[in-house]
């Protein structure tokens, strides 16, 4: 396992973040072979990935296992992938990866909230044992993922020369350092402008840096740039205070400025852009998703829904 690991670093590059996710992936497999009857090691067959991969997805999708379909879908490649390479290499003498039937992985409609919720939410960005620039930054922060539909990865990795509050829109640097500008709306570039004026420059001089010169748009409470926990912290605080702890995940607010906007008329392959999807495939779930509310709207409006 380890040789093969060396090789996506290497000859693949990937980054480290997903070279050690398929080791955890890889390991874990590892283990569920070894506790089947009569157990064996990385020859066992195709039957034994298959099957793995087959209850894995049962569970996964069930909630047992708490793994979300991305995750489903990466175990299953990593599985696949290394089983290729050790059949080149040599060290296998059955080719499982072109056996390997992987099974079909339902894709969950996202969770989306009502644009009343988003405004809750919005509202609970503030509260209790909170300081003025916690507040601020909380604020502009979700404003800025609702307004724009980013990534939370994508809003943490941007710094301030990447926003023009004149111009009204953000430069991101997506997945696969795809580049796009995307609008920021007048409510969101408010607290924005207020969280670069009024907030940002205490946490910049922590760090002994001039707002002038840039930096990281979102800061920590240390003045370096906001770590992904936080940020997520402050996404379940909000949501936890607007009582909407079950219905939000990091990517609920995207998922919400998506289908928003569907709803709202917009073309598909606009939203397409903003989102920064390579394909039209992954935009049409938010398709699904409107069709599901209006739906819902007939059967409880009319009369012989």
């Amino acid at each position: 396992m380890g040789d093969y690991l060396d090789f996506l670093r290497v000859e693949r590059g990937l980054s480290m973040a997903t070279i050690t996710a398929y080791g955890t992936d890889l390991r874990d497999f590892a283990g569920a072979v070894r506790a089947r009857p009569g157990g064996v090691g990385w020859d066992a067959g195709p039957e034994a990935a298959t099957d793995y991969l087959a209850g894995l997805t049962k569970r996964g999708l069930a909630g047992a296992r708490g793994l979300a379909p991305s995750s489903l879908r990466r175990r299953a490649a990593a599985i696949r992938g290394f089983y290729r390479f050790a059949f080149g290499e040599g060290a296998i003498r059955v080719d499982v990866a072109s056996r390997l039937d992987l099974p079909r992985q339902a894709r969950l409609l996202p969770e989306t909230l009502t644009v009343g919720e988003v405004e809750r939410l919005l509202d609970a960005s503030a509260g209790p044992g909170d300081t003025p620039t916690t507040e601020l930054r909380s604020r502009a922060l979700l404003e800025l993922l609702y307004a724009s539909g980013l990534r939370v990865s994508e809003g943490l990795r941007l710094d301030r020369e990447h926003l023009s509050l004149d111009g009204a829109f953000v430069r991101v640097i997506g997945k696969g350092d795809r580049e796009r500008l995307v609008p920021v709306g007048d409510v969101a570039l408010a607290w924005l402008g207020r969280w670069i004026d009024e907030a940002r420059p205490a946490l910049l001089a922590l760090q002994h840096v001039e707002p002038s010169r840039g930096g990281p748009l979102f800061l920590g409470d240390r003045g370096r740039r906001m770590a992904r926990q936080q940020a997520w912290a402050v996404v379940k605080v909000a949501a936890i205070r607007a009582g909407l702890a079950d219905r939000i995940s990091p990517h609920t607010l995207r998922h919400s400025f998506a289908t928003h906007l569907l709803e709202g008329g917009a073309d598909l392959r606009i939203v397409q852009e903003l989102l920064g999807h390579a394909s039209i495939s992954t935009t049409q779930l938010y398709t699904h998703v409107t069709g599901e509310r209006i739906r819902a709207v007939y059967a409880r409006a009319h009369p012989r829904a």
